[in-house]
């Protein structure tokens, strides 16, 4: 829906219509998967596909939450009662926005919003961080609270992490908030500075796929967790902050300190090593070398599948078809266990491409993918 057709049915829903109307991109990660819980590099960017709300205030304590892609009625909630960890449902997200505000001394006093997004869900790539960027945005310009979206980007952060129960790192969140049209964020973890990387592939005759297996992933999930865990395990046991502390040049001797830790071994190789890709691709693309991306995508498909263990049958189906049918560079993309993988290829070969995968999915009898170009595009902002 666009933003007239949101603000209409706010309207209806709420019988006047709204202060205004905000949009927050989904995310495509070219690369940096599962460092930025470790205080490493990533590289996202934003996506056409966007959650848009319509959003008032109100003075009395009360939040209305109503979505157009969710079955039911308008939610309404207290803020007082706001809790961590007691919605299962999908106002948990907008409802912990809010708290998170309030959490952090924001005179926050309610609000009517109605919402709708084109972002897939479970597919990775960022259906929720839109979800809470558009309405952290929303109260930071109705509310005049002044804050820069790096912060924003940490209040729904915490708003995931606490509120809802997921122990996602910043990358998402500051995608949605800071990702400019035509650019793919360069984005350290730690503290967070950004560099805009120019990323116009239709210039060079490029297309980025995204290829959602429709296999659906959830973030609140116990395995992502076991990661994130492991991973902490990995830098307490080699004694620093964060597996970004280990340098590429010295891991084989930290893969040596940690023994028969098998499991801690394989986490750590990988993080290591996916934060000396995002630089890599990074210097390639400032290079003019986008081309030469595409084989650090492969390899780091291979470090998520091998070492961190969290792709799946169909991700490992799109990238071997994919290279097997002419494509420079695939990977999956997001949390893993589902959700889509990359493709990038010159613009000729997309519809090879994409016939071959749809085949290799037919035959394999799965679910058809959804196949769509992703253009880097405007991070979160006002509409009306």
């Amino acid at each position: 829906m666009g933003a007239q057709q949101v603000a209409e049915r706010f309207a209806e829903l709420y019988g006047a219509g709204p202060e205004g109307v905000w949009a927050a991109p989904g995310r495509v990660n070219l690369i940096g998967e599962h460092t930025d819980y470790n205080d490493g590099f990533v590289m996202p960017f934003a996506l056409p596909h966007q959650a848009v709300a319509a959003v008032s205030r109100r003075d009395d304590g009360v939040l209305r939450l109503h979505s157009e892609d969710v079955e039911g009625g308008v939610v309404e909630l207290r803020l007082d009662a706001l809790a961590p960890q007691t919605d299962p449902e999908w106002t948990a997200y907008p409802a912990g926005v809010v708290w998170a505000l309030r959490e952090a001394g924001h005179e926050v006093t309610g609000a009517d919003i109605h919402l709708s997004s084109t972002v897939p869900t479970g597919a990775g790539l960022s259906s929720s961080a839109a979800l809470e960027v558009v309405i952290a945005l929303a109260l930071n310009d109705l509310y005049d609270l002044g804050l820069q979206r790096w912060r924003l980007a940490r209040l729904c952060q915490r708003a995931e992490n606490v509120y809802v129960g997921a122990p996602t790192g910043i990358m998402d969140q500051t995608a949605s908030a800071c990702c400019e049209q035509g650019h793919a964020l360069f984005l350290d973890t730690r503290d967070l500075s950004q560099q805009q990387i120019p990323f116009d592939l239709v210039a060079e005759g490029l297309r980025l796929l995204v290829v959602d297996t429709q296999v659906k992933h959830a973030h609140s999930g116990g395995e992502y967790g076991k990661r994130r865990a492991g991973c902490e395990k990995g830098a307490a046991l080699l004694g620093v902050d964060a597996l970004r502390d280990i340098p590429y040049d010295g891991l084989d001797a930290a893969l040596a300190r940690l023994g028969d830790e098998e499991e801690v071994i394989h986490l750590v190789r990988h993080v290591v090593t996916e934060d000396e890709r995002v630089e890599r691709t990074v210097a390639l693309l400032r290079a003019g070398d986008t081309r030469a991306i595409g084989p650090v995508l492969t390899e780091g498909h291979a470090s998520l599948r091998d070492d961190f263990r969290i792709s799946c049958p169909e991700l490992d189906l799109v990238v071997d078809t994919a290279l097997a049918a002419g494509a420079l560079g695939a990977r999956m993309t997001g949390g893993g266990f589902g959700g889509s993988a990359i493709v990038l290829a010159e613009a000729a070969d997309v519809d090879t491409l994409t016939k071959a995968v749809e085949e290799a999915f037919a035959a394999g009898g799965f679910k058809a993918p959804r196949v769509f170009e992703a253009v880097p595009s405007a991070g979160a902002r006002r509409l009306v």
